[in-house]
C-alpha cells in the first residue's frame, strides 16, 4: 500500500473507485473495490489532491509499520504477534471468504496466479462452511 497512487485509483466498472494496478511479485493486474472504510482511510489522507504519481498514504518501511502494529496490539492487549501480511490473511479470511466472496474473486484481489495458492486461506475457513450448512439443515426441517 505504501507504493499506491492516485493514479491506481480508478472508477470501475461498476461506477465505484478500484484500486486497480499491477502486482509487483506476480505482474498480475489485480482490481480491488474499495470498501467505504477504506475510502475513509484515503480521505484522512487527502488522497484527491496528490499529484497523479505521488504515493497517496503516508510511507513507512515494513518493518515500522510491523514495528506500530506490534505496539497497537500490546496497548490492546493483543498477544499474537500482528504484521501486515496478518493482515492480509485477515482481508482474505475473515472479510472476504466467511462472508460469502468467492475463491476466484479473493485469488484475483490477492493478485494470486495460481488458484492453489488462494486455496490455503480457504482450509481456515471450514467453520463458515459448518456454520452455513447448518443454517441451510435449519431451513429443511
Amino acid at each position: 500500500m505504501k507504493l499506491l497512487t492516485k493514479a491506481e485509483i480508478q472508477i470501475g466498472i461498476d461506477g465505484n473507485r478500484w484500486i486497480i494496478k499491477r502486482r509487483i511479485k506476480t505482474d498480475q493486474r489485480s482490481s480491488i473495490p474499495l470498501l467505504p472504510q477504506a475510502l475513509k482511510i484515503l480521505d484522512k489522507y487527502n488522497w484527491q489532491i496528490k499529484q497523479h504519481n505521488e504515493p497517496v498514504l503516508p510511507v513507512l518501511s515494513n518493518q515500522k509499520l510491523n514495528g506500530y502494529l506490534s505496539e497497537i496490539a500490546e496497548l490492546c492487549g493483543i498477544t499474537k504477534k500482528i504484521t501486515t501480511h496478518v493482515g492480509r490473511r485477515t482481508f482474505a479470511i475473515t472479510v472476504t471468504l466467511s462472508n460469502g466472496v468467492p475463491i476466484e474473486t479473493v485469488s484475483k484481489m490477492l493478485g494470486h496466479t495460481n488458484l492453489a495458492t488462494t486455496q490455503i486461506y480457504a482450509k481456515v475457513v471450514d467453520t463458515k462452511i459448518s456454520e452455513d450448512m447448518g443454517k441451510l439443515k435449519q431451513r429443511l426441517l
